[in-house]
């Protein structure tokens, strides 16, 4: 059930639209019947103005309970300062079903009295989820204001990445629709950006600081453009990355390199806060031709000694490390162990919610991927292989038909998940940081008129046109 006119969504019993504000009459009522409905009306709606005036009154809503969206950049200072280093955050990616899968982040959260967690969205994914960056927000909050959950909310634009083939091409167009991209992020209270110009460096010039320099001087560029967006009073989180997923190890050498230009190039403003290397993962995992997933060789020492070179030369809060989620459980107690910031996690997820669909849609997705992706199947690739690394393609063409699945399904999903959720909270130690959180991290209320969201486009940025230098 959802709003399906305008009309119903701004009158009704439960609330009222007054003076461009929201008033809710019964709290009760509101959280238990009209909480669902907007979150089901965001996703299913059709309407693009009944969109806006959801994301609107989502916001107006939630920052009257104290759900607010937030930098997690003071606490990643404090870290850098030695202040505390004995938990990894985790940085979560939700593809489907976001707004479920979020309240059981939320309960997680709740029963170990954490708050050092941030939801995430790549660029990539959210052309492939048919998830704009408003979209994913409002879902985060709808979840959290579900839980009653009242700490500050992260969430963070995951490789907002340069293309390396389109930069070559045209690096004019490519500037501006990341730029795009970013902006529209920042709008949609995205106050946590990881820069991702790693994919231009240059293994084939004679020095690591010539290797580097092309993701240098971009890193500094994209980093000096959200300081002159960020809204006032936030300092928006940045983070860096000077090692490709999927390519060979980082070396101190090459952080060294990077931000002794990085810091040259940015001068005065406050810089990145965090750098995501390579220590032998692969986002997705490395499929074998069962479908099941390889062992991956994850280097710690690696993740070690770059994140203590990070901490005590730059003051950074550590390193990231991405492409963990198919890891096997055992592993994910030693990132705190190792000095590891924050641990960027997606592919399990999608994987667990996968397991639970019915065989029906499964077979029907399945025949899409076939039928829409098989320009991507790679020689001698078995079918388990092909439909392991594209069946992410298909939760954008079959969002509406996954998140209509019946109530009693959605709700064993977003159990089982909870529990992966406990063990990921509890393997990386973040029990018992909303003190810290709340500590670190004063959350700053960004006023914005329904204006601002009736408005504001909800594209993605790699659908942006060129429009500016």
């Amino acid at each position: 059930m959802f709003f399906k006119t305008e009309n119903e969504l701004l009158h009704n019993d439960v609330y009222e639209i007054k003076n461009d504000t929201v008033i809710i009459h019964d709290s009760d009522i509101f959280k238990k019947k009209v909480i669902d409905k907007l979150a089901a009306t965001i996703i299913l709606s059709d309407s693009s103005s009944i969109k806006r005036l959801c994301y609107w009154i989502v916001y107006i809503i939630t920052q009257k309970y104290g759900i607010i969206p937030s930098s997690i950049g003071e606490l990643y200072k404090a870290r850098g300062k030695n202040k505390f280093n004995q938990f990894t955050v985790p940085a979560i990616n939700l593809r489907t079903l976001t707004y479920d899968l979020a309240k059981a982040v939320f309960r997680s959260a709740k029963k170990i009295n954490a708050a050092s967690f941030i939801f995430e969205l790549a660029k990539s994914e959210i052309g492939y989820t048919a998830q704009c960056p408003l979209e994913y927000s409002s879902l985060i909050l709808l979840a959290a204001m579900k839980e009653s959950y009242h700490c500050p909310i992260f969430i963070q634009g995951d490789h907002f990445q340069v293309n390396a083939s389109n930069y070559l091409e045209n690096k004019d167009k490519e500037i501006v629709q990341l730029k795009n991209l970013i902006q529209e992020a920042v709008d949609a209270h995205f106050y946590n950006i990881d820069i991702d110009s790693s994919t231009l460096v240059d293994v084939s010039k004679e020095t690591i600081e010539q290797q580097k320099e092309l993701n240098c001087h971009l890193c500094a560029y994209f980093t000096k453009f959200i300081r002159q967006i960020q809204p006032q009073d936030i300092e928006i989180s940045i983070g860096g990355e000077i090692g490709e997923v999927g390519g060979k190890n980082s070396v101190p050498q090459e952080l060294i390199a990077f931000m002794q230009c990085y810091l040259k190039e940015i001068g005065p403003l406050p810089g990145i806060c965090k750098m995501s290397i390579q220590t032998g993962t692969t986002h997705g995992g490395v499929v074998l031709p069962d479908g099941s997933i390889a062992k991956a060789k994850l280097d710690f020492k690696t993740l070690n000694n770059l994140s203590m070179l990070a901490q005590e030369k730059y003051n950074l809060a550590g390193c990231v490390q991405h492409g963990a989620s198919t890891l096997p459980n055992e592993a994910f107690s030693h990132f705190p162990e190792n000095g590891c910031a924050e641990i960027h996690l997606a592919t399990q997820f999608q994987n667990i919610v996968y397991e639970y669909l019915p065989i029906p849609l499964k077979e029907k997705i399945y025949e899409w991927l076939h039928e829409n992706c098989e320009n991507e199947r790679k020689p001698n690739q078995t079918n388990d292989q092909f439909i392991y690394k594209t069946r992410k393609k298909a939760l954008g063409p079959f969002k509406k038909e996954i998140v209509s699945l019946s109530g009693d399904l959605k709700n064993k999903i977003s159990k089982a998940m909870e529990k992966e959720f406990d063990f990921m909270f509890d393997q990386l130690n973040i029990a018992n940081t909303k003190e810290l959180v709340e500590k670190y991290v004063k959350p700053v209320v960004v006023e914005k008129t329904k204006e601002h969201f009736l408005k504001q486009d909800c594209r993605g940025g790699s659908m942006y046109p060129p429009v500016t230098k």
